[in-house]
């Protein structure tokens, strides 16, 4: 038997699927608040402003999104860690063709709603760092050259492919895996 999910994770499940969908500055508290069907006392005592709640959404995000299609599921296809490289691609390409539970970067978007200062944008760049440091980490264990310069080349490609499907390109990662196959051997060392 399944527990009920305390008013906390029916918060944050609540604004992860509101501001994942709508951006952080269409979603309003109270809505937050009638959705998952707290008090609003309750919110506030969980979250003490509507930023302490946004910040524990981009931490949900990175578990779900940076935990699962950046670091888990290219480890699951394989244990090469120059191969995990290239297999992001082929996580975001089947990402991309499930369109229900597409949603593009959270992290981009409110980088782009909130701008770089701030605590909501200092996490947004955080996050985003995070991924390259699970990018830096495979090439520096493949031991390919300027592991960190890789990392941001990549980055660049994972970022410009998840625009791309957002505009409706679903074939966008398929279309960045070869740029990126490049990228990798011209860093073998």
């Amino acid at each position: 038997m399944t527990e009920a999910p305390t008013a906390r994770e029916r918060i944050v499940n609540t604004s992860y699927d509101l501001f994942t969908r709508r951006g952080i500055g269409d979603v309003g508290v109270d809505e937050v608040v009638a959705t998952a069907g707290v008090a609003k006392a309750t919110l506030y005592r969980h979250f003490p402003s509507k930023d302490d709640l946004v910040l524990a959404f981009l931490e949900r995000r990175a578990q779900v999104w940076t935990g699962e299609v950046i670091d888990r599921a290219p480890t699951r296809a394989t244990d090469d860690p120059q191969a995990q490289l290239i297999a992001v691609f082929d996580v975001l390409d089947e990402w991309f063709h499930r369109r229900s539970d597409y949603e593009a970067c959270s992290f981009i978007k409110v980088l782009f709603e909130v701008g770089v200062d701030g605590r909501i944008g200092q996490a947004c760049m955080a996050h985003l760092d995070a991924i390259r440091a699970i990018l830096r980490d495979r090439a520096a264990r493949a031991g390919l050259r300027d592991p960190d310069g890789l990392a941001w080349s990549l980055n660049i490609l994972i970022k410009g492919a998840v625009v791309c499907a957002a505009e409706g390109d679903a074939e966008s990662a398929r279309r960045a895996k070869p740029l990126a196959q490049f990228l990798v051997e011209q860093h073998l060392g």
